[in-house]
């Protein structure tokens, strides 16, 4: 029995993805949030972790380089990411955090399913029509931890409640959003968070 922990931030989604998966009978499926990932991940141990790249917190927990990541999930569980072909800055994320398989969401639900069953097995799985989006991705110019602070911006955290999740001070984080600012030839906070949603890097 394949076990699998299936992130996503709306319950809906969350419960037709289990559904889907529960239906070809040999997973052992496991629905979660983010607030609620490490406890579930540290009970179930699963062989495989989907995760929904649009989802707020994947972005937190890609942006540097999946070390946050790697904090939620044992180093050891695959990652499998649910993604768009118009999105090439947010799959460049997943491929620094080593997820090990890339499913379009745009696709049929049996990709899903395959996809599971080869990173379980420890094989890599991407769809083709994210092949080109992989080739089109531009070099993000921001270091991991300016993504990290950005991406926890962009979710919405005052300087202060990054600096806690972060372990940083606040002067520092600031500094880090000046650069941040600076380097995507922003005007201010909010339009580097635009620029870098719309480049896909949060």
């Amino acid at each position: 029995m394949t076990k699998v922990l299936v992130l996503h931030s709306v319950s809906l989604v969350r419960s037709a993805l289990a559904a889907l998966l529960r239906s070809e009978g040999n997973f052992e499926v496991t629905t979660t949030g983010w607030r609620t990932t490490p406890r579930r991940a540290e009970f179930l141990r699963p062989d495989v972790a989907v995760v929904d790249l649009d989802c707020p917190g994947a972005a937190a927990a890609l942006a540097d380089g999946g070390r946050a990541a790697r904090v939620v999930f044992d180093p050891s569980t695959p990652l499998l990411v649910l993604a768009a072909s118009g999105a090439p800055g947010s799959l460049r994320r997943a491929f620094q955090a080593e997820a090990l398989g890339y499913v379009d969401k745009n696709g049929s639900p049996r990709r899903l399913v395959r996809a599971v069953r080869k990173v379980a097995a420890g094989e890599r799985f991407i769809d083709a029509s994210l092949a080109s989006a992989f080739m089109e991705a531009d070099p993000v110019p921001l270091s991991p931890r300016e993504l990290s602070v950005l991406a926890r911006a962009a979710e919405g955290d005052s300087v202060a409640e990054i600096a806690r999740a972060l372990h940083l001070a606040s002067g520092t984080v600031r500094n880090y959003m000046a650069a941040v600012t600076r380097k995507t030839g922003a005007r201010n906070r909010i339009d580097a968070i635009r620029i870098s949603r719309r480049a896909g890097w949060v």
